[in-house]
């Protein structure tokens, strides 16, 4: 009978995960999708950047209560909530950021317009799913224990 013998791998040191081209691109993604959607939400309060209700299809508008100001503005929540569970829970995050850019690009096919910016955000929407399959294997027991 032949006999296995199974050992503990030590976990890698600092100093190799960070030298991790795949670790790297982890961090990347995690910070991008980390600052953008806070400002980006941020920015929903001041139209500094943009006049968002721009970007709001009148097929959406109508199904959304009150004007297209405060929908704006919900939106900024959402869009800081969700840069924020990127910051805490990066797996969860990018799902949920993945699913926030799918209703972006919806909206946007709906609008008649900016299709540039649609394909743009379907990167994006390819971006958060990346980010969420790393962390996977960065943040494991973060995420597991948060499930």
């Amino acid at each position: 009978m032949a006999t296995v013998t199974v050992t503990a791998t030590a976990r890698p040191d600092r100093t190799s995960v960070r030298g991790n081209p795949a670790y790297q691109a982890y961090l990347i993604l995690r910070t991008g999708f980390i600052v953008a959607p806070i400002l980006f939400g941020l920015d929903k309060f001041t139209n500094l950047l943009a006049d968002w209700t721009t970007y709001l299809a009148p097929a959406v508008d109508r199904l959304v209560p009150g004007s297209a100001s405060g929908a704006m503005l919900a939106v900024g929540i959402v869009e800081i909530v969700a840069g924020l569970v990127v910051a805490v829970r990066p797996k969860v995050g990018g799902y949920l950021v993945a699913a926030w850019l799918a209703g972006i690009i919806t909206n946007l096919l709906l609008l008649g317009d900016h299709y540039d910016v649609a394909l743009r955000d379907f990167g994006l929407l390819l971006a958060a799913l990346a980010l969420a399959r790393l962390a996977t294997a960065f943040q494991p027991n973060h995420d597991a224990a948060a499930v």
